[in-house]
């Protein structure tokens, strides 16, 4: 029972971690229409900006300082390097994308250097937020997970309940209207890529005291992020809070589950004898369970859990 307990919060704030990364490229696609590749490299970003603004003013004033610093880099790179090509189609965009992902890498390594970097956790965090049996949750992970909540409640009420993100969602579908009644929707569009590049700012600013901040964190992240906005639906904001957590348990359970595929299935009576994957262990497949799920997703339902249909 402690297993379960403790394998279910730690599935449920893994994926939100998921759904804070993710959100801003979810929000950035939905309303621009631009798959961006180097958005694992705006989390990096925020985690690299966070510890370097936390060594002079403590860790409460750089988890606001930093998302605001990865924000503006975000609107300079939409409005200098993204607006040049947006009008030359998709394939240019990802191209473009893709190149930053390793020119940001190469400069995190000249600047902090190739390896890890130490950066401690507050002490009012470091505490056990829980304790199931001889077990601790960490009062971090917690912390972890009502950010992600506040963001997700944000993120709606700006777009659904508020002018601007009526604005917003106007520009996407009719922007020649939205800009005959007076607003600049180039700006419009930087913003939003700005709003993305800072929620991920945010991401990295926050979990960047409790995972390892290196050069490596935008490709351990970024990929599975990419298979979470698949999954969920490109553009479905619940979609990716949903994915996210599915994705988030079903690697944490993986984890602690010592069986084979052929174990499961001789336990239901359909195979005696099994060979080859059918005998690796759950716990070593957990990393590619991900990838399985968007593999089946994309089979019975292209446009993802909830997203919309073409």
């Amino acid at each position: 029972m402690d297993y379960f307990v403790i394998s279910l919060l730690n599935g449920v704030v893994y994926g939100l971690l998921l759904f804070m990364v993710s959100s801003g490229l979810t929000l950035v696609f939905g309303m621009m229409g631009v798959l961006n590749f180097a958005h694992g490299s705006f989390y990096m970003i925020g985690a690299y900006a966070g510890y370097a603004i936390a060594r002079v003013t403590g860790f409460w004033p750089a988890m606001v300082l930093a998302p605001v610093v990865v924000a503006l880099i975000g609107a300079a790179v939409e409005r200098w390097l993204l607006e040049p090509v947006h009008r030359h189609g998709h394939a240019q965009e990802l191209l473009l994308t893709f190149g930053l992902v390793f020119v940001i890498e190469e400069l995190a390594k000249l600047l902090f250097g190739p390896f890890a970097v130490d950066n401690p956790m507050p002490a009012e965090l470091a505490r056990p937020a829980l304790q199931v049996g001889d077990i601790a949750f960490p009062a971090f992970k917690a912390f972890i997970g009502v950010v992600a909540a506040a963001m997700f409640a944000g993120l709606f009420a700006l777009l659904r309940l508020t002018r601007a993100g009526l604005v917003v969602r106007a520009a996407v579908h009719r922007p020649d209207m939205v800009s005959a009644l007076g607003h600049d929707v180039s700006r419009v569009f930087m913003l939003v890529f700005a709003l993305g590049a800072g929620l991920a700012g945010l991401a990295g600013a926050v979990a960047g005291v409790f995972y390892p901040v290196s050069p490596n964190m935008a490709h351990e992240l970024g990929v599975i992020v990419f298979v979470v906005v698949v999954v969920g639906g490109l553009g479905s904001l619940p979609g990716a809070l949903v994915a996210s957590l599915l994705i988030g348990l079903s690697t944490t359970f993986a984890v602690g589950i010592d069986a084979t595929l052929g174990d499961g299935l001789r336990t239901l009576g359909l195979a005696w004898t099994m060979g080859g994957i059918f005998d690796v262990r759950l716990s070593s497949m957990s990393g590619a369970i991900p990838f399985f799920l968007m593999l089946l997703i994309l089979l019975l339902r292209p446009s993802g859990l909830l997203g919309e249909r073409a």
